[in-house]
């Protein structure tokens, strides 16, 4: 029963969220700027129902982002934590094929007033590579790197990032310093609205 109750709600946000999605940036999104903690014991919501968060470990301010492999959109695997060096805004969403994902991820490429000229800019989802690399064409995005969480979960789980209803990574925008130390972090209580990416990239300008 349950599980029928998860595979109904994770088919309403995919239809919800994909009605007339369209490559343009949504202009109509609510931004969010509150927060929740992650990891086991925290929670987010679609539409208000909650969805338990898990994992392994959980991402915290002051402390080291935890090693984590993912895959490029060139199906090569990439360690998150090797980062040293470099500001970066690591942009965590559950699905580009929605509108509120794709706002977030033009906002980060599109709107960062000259930033991904100084600081790294990721976008971390559980879409496949080939996906990402699909959206990344057809969005015309050059200055974003893609990651994808779909082959273990580590990041997810790792960072406490991890739906477990859905098996999906909750809204997030963390950005890390260059010792790779966790400086700003936001996870989204409410998976239908955007964060503060203007809060996140003032975060990383003082970084700099």
């Amino acid at each position: 029963m349950r599980q029928a109750i998860t595979t109904i709600m994770l088919c309403v946000f995919v239809a919800a969220c994909s009605e007339e999605q369209t490559n343009q940036v949504q202009a109509d999104l609510p931004i969010d700027e509150g927060s929740v903690k992650a990891g086991i014991g925290s929670s987010v919501a679609m539409a208000g129902n909650p969805l338990e968060l898990v994992g392994t470990g959980a991402v915290e301010v002051g402390k080291m982002l935890p090693a984590a492999l993912l895959s490029s959109t060139e199906l090569k695997p990439v360690d998150i934590a090797d980062g040293r060096g470099k500001v970066r805004i690591i942009s965590v969403v559950p699905s580009l094929d929605t509108p509120t994902c794709d706002k977030q991820t033009h906002v980060l490429s599109e709107q960062n007033d000259g930033l991904d000229q100084k600081v790294q800019l990721v976008t971390v989802s559980m879409d496949l590579p080939f996906a990402q690399a699909r959206f990344a064409q057809a969005a015309k995005i050059t200055n974003v790197t893609f990651l994808s969480d779909y082959n273990g979960r580590e990041f997810g789980n790792k960072n406490g990032l991890l739906i477990k209803p859905l098996a999906l990574l909750a809204r997030a925008v963390i950005v890390i310093d260059a010792e790779n130390i966790v400086r700003h972090l936001q996870v989204v209580p409410e998976l239908t609205a955007l964060p503060d990416m203007e809060a996140a990239m003032a975060a990383a300008r003082a970084l700099l």
